[in-house]
Parts: structure tokens; sequence; C-alpha cells
């Protein structure tokens, strides 16, 4: 004889089973439905959610690179090397050559150097040759569909309707990586809406194709975020035998004067610069023993993308095109 459930477990199981069907994930296709009417309530233009929302579908090859990232085991010389290498230096020197122009309007209105902003193009893109061969808005819903970090490639996904919506670019023809980053200078849709730059007066912010937007939004950013025009970004150095390596943090700033007083030189031997800024140690990858003296600009950098590999290549980039 089946003995009956208790009313109390009946209830608990009733529970259960109502939590479960609330924490089941829509379908993709209800799921952009709801997408479609958020994008409707934000105000965007029917013939905008239309255009870029109808054909999307999720993207497996998006999810299986977000999940597999590849471990980073390069050193500093391995990295520095293959993207720092001579071939990117000679092209980025003829293209500070052929956009000089081009660059010192830029410079004077943003106040960064051309340097490093060709810098900034070549890491990022090589120049504009490796913009990413996703269509950023699949991309994006496949993201915030699948549940990892849903919440930021959800706001990014609508920042990309908008860029649609306000006539950038068309739903089409914006590509990227797989993660969203868009154009020659690889902004996340909320930086485009941050910080790119309509330069050359077309009524489009056009990062894609348009070498003035790419300079002067790249400009546009490092200067909103601390850029100072009458520095460097830093130098390798070298360390006296017994030195503090819990000083080499980016926490710890002293003066230059104060670094040379504790030993810190040049990487040649020679003395720091006379000038008396603020300084910090960094030490990018403890496989390695080169270490260097960074300013603000590395900080800014830093912003741009948070890899003290990245912001290092970027450094040794500008500095060996701007050598002849």
């Amino acid at each position: 004889m089946i003995r009956p459930v208790s009313v109390a477990l009946a209830i608990l199981l009733s529970t259960v089973s109502t939590a479960h069907a609330q924490n089941e994930k829509p379908a993709f296709g209800e799921w952009l439905e709801g997408v479609r009417a958020e994008a409707a309530e934000r105000g965007l233009k029917p013939e905008t959610i239309r255009s870029a929302l109808e054909r999307v579908e999720p993207i497996p090859r998006v999810i299986e690179l977000d999940r597999k990232q590849p471990e980073f085991t390069l050193t500093l010389e391995q990295y520095l090397s293959r993207v720092v290498n001579d071939k990117r230096v000679e092209k980025g020197r003829l293209l500070l050559r052929e956009n000089a122009a081009l660059l010192a309007e830029v410079t004077a209105k943003h106040k960064v150097q051309p340097r490093f902003i060709v810098a900034l193009w070549g890491i990022e893109t090589d120049f504009g040759r490796l913009t990413g061969g996703f269509s950023v808005i699949p991309a994006l819903a496949t993201l915030a569909y699948d549940g990892r970090r849903s919440a930021y490639f959800r706001k990014e996904l609508f920042d990309a309707l908008k860029i649609v919506d306000e006539g950038h670019i068309t739903a089409e023809k914006m590509m990227g990586s797989w993660a969203g980053a868009m154009g020659q200078s690889q902004f996340m849709p909320s930086s485009f809406l941050n910080y790119a730059v309509d330069y050359d007066g077309d009524g489009r912010r056009d990062i894609w194709n348009t070498r003035a937007d790419v300079f002067a939004s790249a400009a546009n950013y490092l200067a909103s975020v601390g850029w100072q025009n009458d520095q460097t970004w830093g130098r390798r150095v070298k360390l006296p035998p017994g030195f503090d390596m819990s000083l080499t943090d980016m926490k710890t700033e002293k003066k230059l004067s104060e670094w040379q007083a504790l030993g810190v030189r040049r990487a040649d031997g020679g003395n720091l610069p006379a000038r008396d800024l603020g300084a910090s140690l960094v030490k990018p990858s403890k496989d390695s023993p080169a270490v260097y003296l960074v300013y603000d600009n590395y900080k800014a950098i830093l912003r741009w993308n948070r890899s003290n590999f990245f912001a290092t290549a970027v450094g040794t980039l500008s500095d060996r095109i701007s050598r002849p």
C-alpha cells in the first residue's frame, strides 16, 4: 500500500518544482523577444531593431572561445618578440610618416603624441589589418544569452544597437572580435559611445574604415583617462644588488630622485632623468628579469587594456617607431 504524501512534503515539492521552472533559461528566440521589447522601451527605432536582430542566432564558436581562452604562457620576451617585431616596427615608422599631417592635427586637439596613437593601432590590429571576423551583434547576443557574464554583455549589446540606431554603421557591417571589440581601435560598444570621435565631420564615428576617426578616437580615449602629453610612458631600468623587490608594485610611487637614491638606473647604467616625476616600478612577468620604471601614461594605457604585457608592448613599440 502506498503511503499518502504528507501535506508539508507536497508543498515542499511544489515549491521546488516552481523554483526550478522559474530558473530554467528560456529558449534563445524567447530571450531575443525580450531584447527586442527592451530595445523598444529604450527608444530605439523599429527599423533598427528589425534589421539588427531579425536573423540573429547563437554562435557556438563564440562560446567555445569564451570557455577556452588560451592560458597565457609566453614570457615577456617572447610576447614582445611577437608583437613588437622588426616588421611591425618598420611598418609603424612608415605609417607614422605617411600620416604625419593628420596625426599632428589630432595631437593638437587631443594632446596625445602621434607615436603612441600609431603604437596602439599597431598592437591592437596590426594597423587595421586584423580587426576580427565576427558580426558584433550576434556575438554579443550569444554571450549575453549564455549567462556566464550576461549582465555585462547584455549592456554591450544594447550599446551596439544604439550605435546602429545613431547611424554610425549598419548591423551587417559592424564587425569585430568574438567578444565584441570593434574596428581598428578595438573598442567595445560602451567605449565607442564614450570615446569614439567623428573627426572628419561626416556624421559618423567610423572606427572601421576612417583613419581620422580611428586616430582621434584612440587619442580621445587616452586623453580622457589622464594622458600627459609632456611625458613618455616609462623605460626599462636596472636595479642594484639586494634591491627590495616588494617595491616593484604599481601602488608604490616615488619621485625619480628617490628612485635614483635607491640605486635604480637606466638599463644602460646611466642616471635617471633629472625631471622629478612620480613613477612606479613594475615587473610585468615573474619569469622575466625585466623591470620598468613607469609614469602616469603607462597607467592610462592600462585603462585601455589591463595587461602589463600589453602596456609594455605599446610603450616599447612607440619608442622604436619614433627612432629612425
